[in-house]
């Protein structure tokens, strides 16, 4: 079975469901489409699904294909699956920015993922990752979390709020005396 999520943008990503339209795949493929509105014969396709039913479609899935979302490619990698990604684009109005090509690129450099650019190529793709041995995925979150726990504590990197606030404080109390006194 080949699992299919969009995430839950509000933006259309139809382009890769045409794309996979276009096989003629013998799998069973469920959709998570978001709000991407798509009618086909080949998919099994929900708006949105449950995080109970998200996470039983990619454990019985042998392939997810995804958009960059960062969410969605670790749900799969955290259950070995073997993944394709695609990047919403902003040219084809389906992200507001590019940020999802680079975190299809830093996915695929680290051995993760496969990435698919050239949705005419999609059939290829999908030859290729049967043969794929992806990284196995480990979290990085500790690490992620001591960093930012750094940034914080460092006193060249609090808020404005935290190094002023007693001054904001005694401003407008002194602003709110001088309006009542007068």
């Amino acid at each position: 079975m080949i699992f299919v999520t969009l995430g839950t943008q509000d933006k259309s990503f139809k382009r890769l469901l045409d794309a996979i339209d276009k096989l003629d795949l013998d799998e069973e493929i469920i959709v998570q489409a978001g709000s991407t509105k798509y009618e086909s014969s080949k998919m099994k396709i929900f708006d949105y699904v449950s995080g109970e039913d998200f996470d039983k479609y990619i454990e019985k899935a042998d392939i997810v294909i995804t958009h960059g979302g960062i969410a969605a490619i670790t749900s799969a990698l955290k259950h070995n699956k073997k993944v394709i990604a695609a990047a919403r684009l902003s040219k084809y109005g389906e992200h507001h920015n590019d940020h999802q090509k680079q975190i299809i690129k830093e996915f695929v450099k680290d051995g993760y993922i496969l990435e698919l650019d050239d949705f005419d190529k999609l059939d290829k793709l999908l030859k290729d990752i049967k043969k794929f041995k992806p990284k196995k995925y480990s979290s990085n979150n500790k690490k992620m979390i001591k960093m930012i726990s750094n940034y914080i504590d460092n006193d060249n990197h609090k808020s404005w709020y935290n190094r002023f606030g007693i001054i904001v404080w005694i401003l407008l109390i002194i602003i709110i005396l001088l309006i009542v006194c007068k």
